[in-house]
């Protein structure tokens, strides 16, 4: 478990059989679309918080966000690694893959992240399962959105951590 994030084998858990049960309707018409040609390589549910800086933009004070800090769970609530700023993902056979986002959708409830699909652009692991990595999609998002409020001339630099959860699929050549 990430330092950071305090969450027990038993929230994964709940967190990995309640993303499992999301409705397939809403995952087929709101979720960016997989990649063509692509196979699915690994799915994984992060469960930790997206942190986001008060910052000054022109005259106002606003939330930006930083990064995420999360565990990674397989299907059976087991931690097999890290997300964390980058962003990048890294398992515990050592390997990474880093991305940039190229589509976002709004999340369906309205309420949390955003749904997103993003290019691998780097792996600065070692060889392993994200290896071959090409792409990797967000969907299933719970929370993590910016604070509302509280970001002034006294807060500035203060740091809020939002608790969210999402699945990320990842996609790979063979």
């Amino acid at each position: 478990m990430h330092p950071s994030i305090p969450a027990s084998p038993r929230l994964a858990r709940l967190v990995a059989v309640g993303l499992a049960a999301a409705p397939c309707a809403a995952r087929a018409q709101d979720a960016p679309a997989a990649p063509g040609g692509s196979n699915l390589v690994l799915s994984a549910v992060a469960d930790g918080v997206q942190i986001y800086v008060c910052a000054k933009k022109g005259d106002a004070f606003v939330w930006t966000f930083d990064a995420p800090a999360a565990a990674l769970f397989d299907a059976s609530g087991r931690e097999i690694g890290l997300h964390g700023k980058g962003p990048v993902w890294r398992l515990s056979d050592g390997s990474a893959v880093a991305g940039e986002t190229v589509e976002t959708r709004q999340a369906p409830d309205g309420r949390s992240i955003p749904w997103l699909t993003l290019k691998a652009t780097a792996h600065p692991g070692d060889p392993g399962r994200l290896s071959r990595v090409t792409s990797v999609r967000r969907i299933d998002t719970v929370g993590g959105l910016a604070p509302q409020g509280g970001c002034d001339g006294a807060r500035l630099g203060d740091t809020a951590r939002m608790r969210y959860s999402a699945r990320y699929e990842f996609y790979g050549d063979n």
